[in-house]
Parts: structure tokens; C-alpha cells; sequence
């Protein structure tokens, strides 16, 4: 019987083509979610149009449009961007009403024009920029519509309304998005971080064999889903700040992992470097089994740190390696063979110095990203 797997094993299963046709066919997670959010969208966006018809708002359609534009995948990016459009559209309201106030002799053109510029650079000027767009559209709503549709109320009114419709919008979405079925950002980060360590442990993997002259054809495939990886996780970082803090996993923690994973990263680009060429190296198998055993524990070391984090329990060693030992064991290995290296082309002796270099490295920041994290949960 097959284990079930992790949300972030079964993505990296997927995105490395690795799962039946079962698991990556229309029931798998990332489709599920996809699902949800629709039909949870589509909800929103519907009560917001019955309650804004309800209490006779101009434009209700607003609302809606309001609700499917902030209701994001999880709950940390639904505040970040009901925020932001709740502050463009105050500024855009404040501005659209203030200029509509300009006598009618005044080209519209022109009044519109410099309402647009002021509303967006009083965003910028206030760091909000991404609210700048949100206060130009409001503008134009305002403006235009006001303009070509006198007699409607004061010039009041419909700002007033513009906001309250979007203010409808952003609750039913904060609402959706906290009590129906919530997905928080942080549980999302945890486990898009627990795959980004099983991607690196997989591209150390290939290095490694392309280190002992086995080209990985898959090699730059992984490489791309690292960077993908930690761009969304850098992105869920940034989303999970917004959100309220609640259960076990706080910010602290997965920040550092964060950071670490970039650390591991850049290590491993340099690794990458350093195996250029290599492959049949007779200095580099002067190291064996001490580099061997070095690598072998490291890998594991990856998949290690990666269950800890989607266990979110970090006080568990590992219990069948001691990656210090093995650094030990190479250190003493290089010792006892430095007195040979005039017999060996300069060349392999510093690619083979360049490797255990990095090696040891990656291992040292492995066992951090372990401990350290461990320390602050």
C-alpha cells in the first residue's frame, strides 16, 4: 500500500513527472484548491451583488467585482489587496469628488486629467503604490460617469456609494476567505518550503552526479523549479505577514527557513561551478569513500530538513548520519593525502578542493537551518 504523500511531495512528484496518472490527474491537490477558490469566488461575488441590491446601492455590480478582485488563494494575500483597494478607492473617491466641484466651463478632459495624476502620485508619495491604479480607476469612475449622468445626486453621492460598494466587497471577501474552508498563508509557506528543500536535496542530486561524470538530463529542469520555488515562497513570506497570528506555526521560524533555503541555493549554484569539467578526476578519487559518504549524508540531510518542516518538529536528529562526523572523516582524508598532490595535474587538485569546499559547506548550513530554526519555534 502506498503512503500518502505531503502536499509538498505530491507537488514535487508532479512537477517532476514522477506521479501516476492518479496522482497528478484531475483530484490533485493543486486542482482541488484551484476548484475551491472558484466556487468560493463566485459566491462571494454573488451575496455581495444580493446585498448591495438589498440595501438600493447605484452600482452593485461594484461590489462584486470588488469581492473577485481581493479574494485570493489564501488569507494573508485577500488583506494585503482588500487593503490596498480599499485605501486607492478612499483617495480616488476623495479626489473624484473634489474635482467634480470644478465649474462645468472647465474642459473635462482637463479636470479628469490632473485628478488621475494627483490621486496616483499622492499614493506614491505615501508609499502606497499599489494602490495608485485603484485610486486612478476610481477617478475615472467618479469623473466620467458622474459627468455623463447629471442630476443624479450631489457630488457626493456617488463617491460615497463607489465606496460603500467596495467596502461590501472587501468584507464578504474577508469573510470567505477566514470562515469558508481558510487557507492561511504560513501553512502554505510551510509546505512550499518543505518542497523547496526536496527540490534542492533533488538538484544536489544531479550535481553530485554530474560531479562523477553522470550527466543529469533533467538537470535544468530542476534548477528552474528551485527558482520557482523560492519565488512563491518569497511571495507567500510576504503574504503571510499580513496575516493575524494563530496556531503553531509563527513568522519567526519561517522566515529563517526562508533565508536558508536562499543560502542553499547559492551554495548549490557554486557547486555547480566547481563540478564543471570534472568527471574521472584520479585526485577526486583519492577522497573516497570520506567525499562519497559526505554526499550521501548531505542528500538525506535535504529530505531530513524537509520532513521537519512539514512535521514542524525540529528537535528530531537525524538518526542514521552525523553530517559533522563526515566532515571530520574528509577533513582527516585530505590530511593524509595532501603530501601526494605533486603527483596529480594542479587542476583536478583544485576542483577537487573546490567540491569538498562546497560540500561542506552545504552541510554545515543544513544542520543550522535545523537547529536554528528548531530554537525559535
Amino acid at each position: 500500500m502506498t503512503p500518502k504523500k505531503s502536499w509538498s511531495r505530491e507537488k514535487l512528484a508532479v512537477d517532476r513527472r514522477l506521479a501516476g496518472e492518479k496522482e497528478s490527474g484531475y483530484l490533485s491537490l493543486e486542482k482541488r484548491a484551484m476548484l475551491l477558490l472558484a466556487a468560493k469566488t463566485a459566491l462571494a461575488a454573488a451575496l455581495c451583488y444580493w446585498l448591495a441590491t438589498l440595501v438600493h446601492l447605484q452600482d452593485g455590480y461594484w461590489g462584486s467585482i470588488s469581492a473577485i478582485i481581493v479574494l485570493q488563494s489564501n488569507v494573508g494575500s485577500t488583506v494585503a489587496a482588500s487593503r490596498d483597494r480599499l485605501i486607492g478607492t478612499l483617495i480616488g473617491a476623495a479626489f473624484g469628488a473634489g474635482f467634480s466641484l470644478a465649474p462645468m466651463r472647465v474642459p473635462l478632459l482637463l479636470v479628469y486629467l490632473l485628478a488621475v495624476i494627483l490621486a496616483m502620485v499622492t499614493c506614491s508619495l505615501l508609499g502606497l503604490k499599489n494602490s495608485s491604479r485603484l485610486a486612478g480607476v476610481t477617478v475615472t469612475i467618479i469623473l466620467l460617469v458622474h459627468r455623463a449622468k447629471p442630476g443624479e445626486g450631489s457630488n457626493w453621492t456617488l463617491p460615497m456609494h463607489r465606496v460603500l460598494e467596495v467596502l461590501l466587497g472587501i468584507v464578504v471577501a474577508l469573510g470567505f476567505s477566514t470562515l469558508v474552508l481558510p487557507s492561511r498563508a504560513r501553512t502554505r509557506l510551510r509546505d512550499g518550503l518543505a518542497q523547496e528543500f526536496l527540490l534542492l536535496g533533488a538538484l544536489f542530486e544531479a550535481l553530485i552526479g554530474k560531479f562523477h561524470g553522470r550527466e543529469s538530463p533533467t538537470l535544468a529542469n530542476i534548477a528552474r523549479d528551485v527558482e520557482s520555488a523560492i519565488a512563491a515562497n518569497a511571495a507567500l513570506l510576504d503574504a503571510a505577514r499580513n496575516e493575524p497570528s494563530s496556531g503553531k506555526i509563527s513568522l519567526e521560524p519561517l522566515a529563517l527557513l526562508q533565508q536558508f533555503g536562499r543560502e542553499l541555493a547559492d551554495a548549490l549554484k557554486a557547486l555547480d561551478l566547481a563540478v564543471e569539467g570534472t568527471g574521472g578526476d584520479a585526485y577526486a578519487a583519492q577522497l573516497e569513500p570520506e567525499l562519497g559518504h559526505l554526499a550521501a549524508d548531505t542528500h538525506k540531510g535535504f529530505q531530513h530538513v524537509a520532513g521537519c518542516i512539514h512535521r514542524w518538529r525540529f528537535s528530531d536528529a537525524p538518526a542514521d548520519f552525523t553530517l559533522e562526523e563526515d566532515i571530520a572523516a574528509l577533513e582527516a582524508r585530505m590530511a593524509a593525502i595532501r603530501p601526494t598532490g605533486l603527483e596529480f595535474p594542479q587542476e583536478e587538485i583544485l576542483r577537487a578542493y573546490a567540491v569538498q569546499l562546497h560540500l561542506k559547506q552545504l552541510a554545515r548550513v543544513l544542520r543550522r537551518s535545523r537547529v536554528e530554526t528548531g530554537e525559535t519555534v
